[in-house]
């Protein structure tokens, strides 16, 4: 039976989440920061489509990438090493939400709904939410959002303009999480697209151990700065 969440009923244990459709937890609730910081904490996120109710997640094998085993390829490292764009976080957080929210050729839908927008753009409000954005002759190329809690890094979404501009976000976004301690990055699912930067599944009891041991980590929210960029160690890149 999958539980339907009333304004203050908790969430059920991740792992009653059902095999299929693989990892739904439970139905309903909102979209509020405490609900949403909570999901996050115990490994379960919102997706749903426009129209239906709020669906919350678990799924079984996770993705996820351990910052130190990032892969960057012979024809990105060139890209990287071009330096024909510039990095920027937390400047332009609702455009890449947007951005994120397009359509897309082999995805006319998208599940970034405004209620999803406007939600995140609270949690970016009280320094939660974050963006990594590549711009590209001052213009905004690519990106990607997620949510920062402790020592773990929430990914959501990314979108391209240009070739490699999300990737570009993300070496970054890796290089600045490996500098300040944090040690996962959540994928949540399975794409082709994060299996190429290094990403991997691992069964949900472990990305809950790990979890356990990493989100009560006393960082205190706030917007990012920006900072000098960061190197990957070189051990974490291979071709």
């Amino acid at each position: 039976m999958i539980a339907w969440l009333g304004a203050d009923t908790p969430f059920p244990a991740p792992a009653s989440a059902l095999k299929e459709p693989n990892g739904l937890l439970a139905v309903g609730g909102d979209l509020s920061p405490r609900r949403l910081l909570d999901a996050y904490r115990h490994g379960i996120f919102p997706w749903y489509s426009e129209g239906d109710p709020i669906l919350w997640w678990s799924p079984d094998p996770r993705m996820v990438l351990f910052p130190g085993e990032l892969h960057v390829t012979r024809s990105l490292a060139k890209t990287l090493r071009n330096r024909a764009y510039e990095v920027r976080v937390d400047t332009a957080f609702e455009e890449v939400v947007r951005g994120c929210a397009a359509p897309r050729p082999s995805q006319p839908g998208t599940w970034i709904t405004a209620e999803m927008r406007a939600a995140y753009r609270r949690l970016h409000g009280l320094g939660y939410a974050h963006s990594v954005e590549t711009w590209i002759d001052g213009a905004l190329a690519g990106g990607l959002y997620g949510v920062g809690i402790g020592r773990v890094f929430f990914g959501e979404s990314m979108f391209s303009r240009a070739r490699d501009a999300s990737k570009i976000a993300f070496v970054h976004l890796v290089g600045r999480l490996l500098a300040e301690g944090y040690g996962l990055v959540d994928c949540q699912m399975h794409t082709a697209h994060l299996e190429s930067l290094g990403a991997r599944q691992v069964p949900r009891a472990e990305f809950a151990r790990r979890l356990r041991e990493l989100v009560d980590y006393p960082r205190p929210p706030g917007r990012w700065v920006q900072a000098a960029p960061h190197s990957v160690k070189s051990e974490a890149c291979r071709s």
